[in-house]
């Protein structure tokens, strides 16, 4: 997790999100090896470092890069894998603009990088050169939980093997 509570710029922008009720919640949905939260803590940092260098808005970027995953509903496992694909997928970035317009002050260009952060798997185009980079970062970040999450059952399931293999030899 980056250290983004010393950047006292960061801070400042995304403070009144930070310290909402509604969105402190998603610190308690689960979200590949972390929570909602942190993920969206990472986007938005990630994404906030990059557009300052880029010479980007990096207000907007942080504050929608925090609020692109802001939805509080989670898929049931027994809804099968069809509506998972279509909640992530299609609905959860329109549900997320609408909390956030419920809670927020949202400009356009924030609205547009929290609707299109799924492309290109959904077909909603970024029209903000923010909208792209956030739409990439959560990408970025996303593979990285991922492979997380996957690298800690390989590793798991390696040490079984190894268990089992030493115990054959003996």
């Amino acid at each position: 997790m980056p250290n983004y509570e010393l950047d006292n710029i960061y801070m400042n922008i995304v403070d009144e999100i930070i310290n909402n009720e509604q969105f402190m919640k998603l610190d308690t949905i689960r979200h590949h090896n972390s929570t909602r939260l942190n993920h969206s803590i990472k986007v938005s940092y990630y994404s906030y470092v990059l557009a300052r260098k880029l010479k980007l808005n990096y207000v907007e970027v942080a504050r929608a890069g925090l609020l692109h995953d802001f939805y509080l509903g989670q898929v049931k496992e027994e809804k099968g894998i069809k509506n998972k694909v279509k909640l992530f997928t299609f609905q959860h970035p329109e549900e997320a603009v609408i909390n956030s317009e419920k809670y927020f002050e949202i400009s356009e260009m924030e609205r547009d990088i929290i609707r299109t952060h799924m492309f290109p798997i959904d077909i909603k185009i970024p029209r903000y050169a923010e909208s792209w980079l956030v739409s990439i970062v959560d990408k970025y970040v996303s593979a990285k939980e991922f492979g997380y999450k996957f690298s800690t059952k390989l590793s798991w399931m390696t040490n079984v093997y190894i268990i089992m293999l030493f115990r054959g030899l003996r």
